[in-house]
């Protein structure tokens, strides 16, 4: 029995230590800048066995953001430990947050009062932290600057910058860096013409601490993790068919114990490998199923995939449920249109791999948000579906993709992008040949035992 061995691992020349003040040590985190790293996989004859995807990376954000302007101490348990959220909580460290690691688990305890930082927040690739922590920023009378990696550095923050302005804080830039200067703020009426859930938290985030009520409303409805988390937390949600959400001024958020459920997001990957992959059948425990999230689910179900969800639960206002998801025996080309791209933007990368293996045209369209993230995501995985034979026509906002056609291995250029970079190995799933992936180490932004976790249900 063989299973799926890399060229290479994503090692470093350096020792490098945590940012986050908070006593890591038992891995690298982002101190060091390492040299490409390739990944090599080849077609798996099954996917078997039972895994817990990698804890949700937006509900460990908003847990660490949460915690650090809470009433009192709080717990997170089985945060997920990837770079994107220990740039959130090293950025906190910064503020006067003092956290306390033990096994499995984060003790927050909140400041008094923030202190204005001593250099840079630096945010490294996480799009979350900057948006959303420049909420928590701008609500105190303090000034930082908010830096990013050079990914984050080409994408678009005024869509948060413009309504921390309307509130009254100082905000210089469009795009990182941002110097922010907080506090004195009052609350607004503000129509986001994004349905983005990074902007709709950042300025519910600013309104906790503004004067009056805050409101944002979207042109559709985008994920409801920070709305869910505030209810459980005792700050009331207002909610009008005209203005959407809002949070009225001097609200508090009260002290907090979370386990953070399994990432939907990241389990996508092995939802559709299974789908795909001959003779699969796998469960997928603890997984967040928040409806505003799970479009992936609808869509494998619509295109004739077989998942199962049982033992649904609720984790401080988030559901969780079991998964089993089995070989697919017929997949249907399927559409996804402008109400549904909200609820699986991040996913939509490797529902591409899965229309290459359905029959007939499937049509992704209003999804032009796809070019403003880690990477054109949009280009990105056209051009590598195409290197492995897919028949792939794109267009300003999405793409068409004709199936189903056999998919060959290659040499793949991820982009730097790590859903890109585990979208790509799901293909190479189902890929005569070798693939070999570029830029792999980009994958301990959200999924650092991705490899691992691969190697202990994928059957070569």
């Amino acid at each position: 029995m063989k299973r799926t061995k890399p060229c290479a691992r994503a090692t470093s020349p350096n020792t490098a230590k945590s940012r986050s003040g908070c006593g890591r040590s038992s891995r690298a985190w982002r101190a060091s800048k390492l040299g490409s790293v390739e990944f090599r996989i080849s077609r798996a004859a099954r996917i078997e066995g039972s895994l817990r995807p990698p804890s949700d990376k937006s509900i460990t954000h908003r847990a660490y953001l949460f915690g650090s302007i809470a009433s009192g101490p709080c717990v997170v348990r089985q945060p997920l430990e990837a770079e994107d959220c220990e740039s959130t909580l090293a950025c906190l460290a910064r503020l006067g947050l003092t956290c306390e690691r033990s096994a499995g688990e984060v003790r927050l305890i909140p400041a008094t009062a923030w202190r204005a930082p001593e250099g840079d927040l630096e945010c490294g690739n996480s799009g979350t932290t900057m948006r959303l922590l420049a909420g928590l920023v701008a609500a105190r009378p303090i000034q930082a600057v908010m830096t990013g990696d050079a990914s984050l550095s080409r994408r678009p923050m005024g869509r948060i910058a413009e309504p921390l302005r309307q509130m009254g804080a100082l905000v210089v830039g469009d795009q990182p860096p941002l110097w922010i200067r907080g506090g004195g703020l009052k609350g607004i009426r503000y129509a986001s013409p994004v349905a983005s859930a990074q902007v709709k938290s950042c300025v519910l985030l600013a309104g906790l601490d503004a004067e009056g009520e805050t409101w944002v409303s979207e042109p559709s409805p985008s994920r409801d993790h920070t709305e869910r988390m505030l209810r459980a937390c005792g700050v009331p949600v207002l909610a009008s068919a005209a203005d959407g959400v809002g949070v009225r001024g001097g609200s508090k958020i009260g002290a907090f114990e979370i386990r953070v459920p399994g990432d939907l997001s990241s389990a996508a990957f092995w939802l559709v490998a299974a789908s795909l992959v001959p003779n699969s059948v796998l469960t997928l425990p603890e997984v967040g199923v928040n409806p505003t999230r799970s479009g992936v689910l609808d869509v494998l179900s619509r295109a004739g995939g077989s998942v199962e969800e049982a033992e649904i639960r609720a984790e401080l206002g988030e559901p969780v449920a079991n998964l089993k998801v089995r070989t697919a025996p017929s997949l249907s080309a399927f559409h996804i249109g402008a109400d549904e791209v909200p609820r699986l933007i991040d996913e939509i990368p490797v529902l591409a791999v899965l229309a290459t293996q359905c029959e007939g045209t499937s049509e992704i369209r209003e999804a032009a948000e796809l070019r403003t993230k880690e990477s054109d995501r949009i280009a990105a995985m056209a051009a590598g579906l195409r290197a492995m034979g897919a028949e792939v026509e794109t267009f300003e906002d999405g793409m068409a993709i004709q199936g189903p056609v056999p998919l060959r291995g290659t040499r793949l250029d991820c982009k730097g992008d790590h859903r890109i970079a585990m979208a790509l190995a799901v293909a190479g799933l189902v890929a005569d040949g070798e693939t070999c992936i570029d830029g792999w180490e980009c994958v301990r932004t959200s999924y650092p035992d991705f490899e691992r976790d691969l190697r202990s249900i994928a059957v070569l």
